[in-house]
């Protein structure tokens, strides 16, 4: 059997919202596996979702580029919230975006070592900017459209949405839809995007609950699979933009709203600064437990 350790726990709770002891027992139940420990809390109804704990920590901005027939997005990180918010480091993000959209590189490699503006690659400004600034800074991540493109820049630089139409949107209607994105940071674009493991895994974890539920003790496997079909609707409408309740109109989905403008979505991404990076966190007191240690 596995010892479960403290930050074990609490990267269960902090993931599922549930109490300690409801963690640590599942976190036994399962020899420490996370994601299944996180299976049998949703089962028995303790936790909710399945959302993973947030690790974002890392510092930057997103840069995006829109001339209204091409749009690019950019991840740009650093090390702390003040160089993030610093005028060159900015303009360094903004330029690569607009360099991603006129040169569309293939990969990072291939962008670094595009030409900005000024003649330098985009590693020779990193690297100058890194001498100056004293921050070590990367290029993480890039994405392109052509079409009938729409941007949107969230909190600073800190969430950048780029989205592609079939037919041409309203600038501000386009920009109402990425605001939606940027908000609620859909899992899937529709119905039809969902993995169907993914649906079957849901709906396990559905039977699974109203069988610990003693109103639907009694009720055959047939019926319980009716109610969950049911009850997937929820899931579509919290995990799919196209049936998410538009923040701007909840009389409405992002879905029809979209073809109300006789246009569809044909893809989008949506960047977080640090999204999915963990940043090391300093223990001050293991270090001092360390250099006592060294002086014995």
């Amino acid at each position: 059997m596995a010892v479960i350790s403290a930050q074990q726990v609490k990267a269960l709770r902090d993931q599922t919202g549930c109490g300690m002891m409801e963690c640590k027992k599942a976190l036994v139940e399962t020899d420490g596996d996370m994601e299944k420990a996180v299976v049998i809390l949703r089962e028995k109804g303790l936790a909710t979702a399945a959302k993973k704990a947030s690790r974002i920590a890392a510092e930057g901005y997103i840069g995006v580029y829109n001339d209204g027939k091409v749009a690019a997005i950019v991840e740009v990180n650093c090390e702390t919230d003040f160089v993030a918010k610093n005028p060159d480091f900015i303009a360094f993000a903004n330029g690569i975006a607009a360099l991603v959209a006129s040169s569309n590189p293939a990969d990072i490699d291939t962008l670094n070592a595009s030409v900005l503006k000024d003649g330098q690659t985009v590693e020779e400004v990193r690297t100058g900017l890194v001498a100056v600034i004293r921050e070590n800074m990367t290029v993480r991540r890039f994405a392109r459209m052509e079409g009938n493109v729409a941007t949107y820049l969230h909190m600073g630089g800190k969430i950048g949405v780029v989205a592609n139409f079939t037919a041409p949107m309203d600038a501000a209607d386009g920009k109402s839809v990425c605001m939606q994105i940027a908000s609620m940071n859909p899992a899937y674009l529709g119905k039809d995007n969902v993995p169907a493991e993914v649906i079957e895994g849901e709906k396990a974890i559905m039977v699974a609950q109203m069988q610990q539920d003693p109103k639907f003790a009694n009720k055959p496997a047939q019926v319980l699979e009716k109610i969950v079909s049911g009850k997937l609707g929820k899931f579509y409408s919290e995990n799919c933009l196209l049936e998410q309740e538009f923040i701007l109109d909840e009389t409405t989905t992002v879905g029809k709203f979209i073809a109300s403008h006789n246009t569809s979505l044909v893809e989008y991404a949506r960047f977080e600064r640090g999204e999915g990076i963990e940043k090391k966190k300093d223990d001050f007191a293991a270090e001092v437990a360390a250099m006592a240690g060294g002086n014995n």
